[in-house]
């Protein structure tokens, strides 16, 4: 997978899906997911399902307290433990695919408010996020953890069916930790998962529809949109750990707060793991990269970057789902690249990875007045070491004839093509866009009709 850059699972088994058709966030093979399961996403959603998971994950958290209520501290730190690490469903920052559980002594703070705080003693939490605003250290990747790992059982059925759907390869497979919810307690599975070919770790899937950056309750938003407003406005500075013991004394403006977020359910909505701009930014843009002039001066090469990057990865959206982007150096010179998976989804984009083998598309960003023989070989080299034979160079102005005509030759010796997109062709893009008769990847599509009409038959 050398060849691939940010590898997802499906890239590794040439399967052609891109983000916005399946239910689930599309694994990463080296790295995690930057997002997080929310469990309010399961208590307000119109899936009875959805509603059923959220009590078990509430319930599974409940019963830890029932059991240091019971004596049963130990036990409850073990099972606690246990599930603060989820690594089979990859979500979070993690670069390493691995994290770490969470120690005993922060387990048993967790448990402390079984103990400290009357009405979470006799009544439990109804939102166990809530623990967040209680306790230090509990982050929201915790929270996402504990609430797989609660429902991880659905999570392994759930990956079977999708897997099964899309001809993603399963293998037998023998899982440590399944939370067993009608025993309360972890036990050992066999089942049939998807692998990571680098890790040769278990994969599980988890819906889209309840991935947040951040979840609904959250101590950011109990500081600044209720504590500062409702409870002590006064108060700017006050330290963490003094607002968690004031919460832990106060609990019922920690509801009071929770219910806030309760009828505010319908604001609360998963995010995506990509977000196109919406065509008055796309407009706003245009408009930028257009008016910079071309060069280094006060810093247009890197306006016009950023710029061209946030655009072309909303006008591409949904059939090329973005990659990342990168620099890199070549013979001295910063080279910037948008790098997109080609997931076939439209005609163009099969031909292209029929034709010349390019499993991702690279996008060349160069703010310069006119581009030269030396940017096409720059291009050239760096697919020929990486990313099929197709490449977009991004530019200002129009290529001279003689530079067009090199992208010719490059075709005609090597079956190599390189497309230059320039300023114009990005204002026809934005107006297709904005129009939305059509696609702005047909706009790309016809720029290649045009180069291969101009190559010899």
């Amino acid at each position: 997978m050398s060849s691939i850059i940010r590898p997802r699972l499906n890239d590794f088994y040439n399967i052609p899906l891109t983000q916005e058709e399946v239910d689930f966030a599309i694994p990463f093979l080296d790295e995690d997911i930057p997002l997080y399961l929310d469990p309010f996403l399961l208590w307000k959603s119109p899936s009875q399902q959805d509603n059923a998971l959220h009590s078990l994950i509430t319930n599974s958290f409940n019963h830890l307290g029932s059991l240091v209520n019971k004596g049963n501290e130990k036990e409850a730190i073990d099972i606690l433990i246990d599930s603060s690490e989820c690594n089979e469903v990859g979500l979070g920052n993690s670069k390493t695919k691995e994290g770490k559980r969470i120690g005993g002594k922060l387990a048993a703070s967790m448990l402390d408010t079984f103990k400290v705080i009357p009405q979470i003693s006799k009544s439990g939490f109804t939102h166990f996020e809530e623990v967040q605003l209680l306790v230090d250290n509990i982050s929201k990747d915790r929270i996402s953890d504990i609430a797989c790992n609660f429902i991880f059982s659905f999570l392994v059925d759930f990956t079977i069916e999708q897997s099964e759907k899309y001809k993603i390869p399963i293998e037998k497979v023998t899982l440590e930790r399944v939370y067993n919810p009608r025993k309360y307690k972890f036990e050992e599975e066999k089942t049939f998962l998807p692998i990571n070919p680098n890790t040769k770790q278990p994969i599980v899937f988890v819906p889209k529809r309840w991935l947040r950056f951040i979840p609904w309750i959250n101590p950011d938003d109990y500081f600044k949109n209720y504590y500062l407003t409702s409870v002590d406005a006064s108060e700017g500075k006050i330290s963490r750990v003094k607002l968690l013991d004031f919460n832990r004394h106060n609990y019922d403006l920690v509801k009071t707060y929770t219910e806030i977020k309760e009828k505010q359910f319908e604001n609360c909505k998963n995010d995506p793991l990509f977000t196109q701009i919406p065509v008055t930014s796309a407009k706003r843009k245009l408009s930028t990269i257009t008016k910079l002039p071309t060069g280094k001066t006060n810093n247009a090469d890197i306006q016009y970057e950023d710029n061209v990057c946030q655009l072309m990865a909303s006008l591409l959206y949904p059939h090329l789902d973005f990659a990342q982007e990168q620099s890199r150096t070549d013979s001295n010179v910063l080279i910037r690249d948008l790098i997109f998976y080609n997931n076939r989804s439209f005609d163009f984009l099969k031909d292209i990875y029929d034709d010349y083998g390019s499993k991702q598309i690279v996008f060349e960003l160069k703010n310069v007045q006119e581009v030269t023989r030396d940017h096409i070989f720059q291009l050239n080299r760096y697919l020929n070491d990486h990313l099929g034979r197709f490449g977009v160079i991004i530019t200002r102005n129009t290529p001279k004839r003689n530079i067009f005509q090199n992208t010719i030759e490059l075709w005609s010796g090597q079956r190599r093509c390189i497309l230059i997109l320039d300023d114009n062709d990005l204002k026809a893009m934005v107006q297709v866009f904005e129009s939305k008769q059509r696609l702005p990847i047909e706009y790309l599509k016809k720029k290649y009709v045009e180069f291969m009409r101009a190559c010899p038959s």
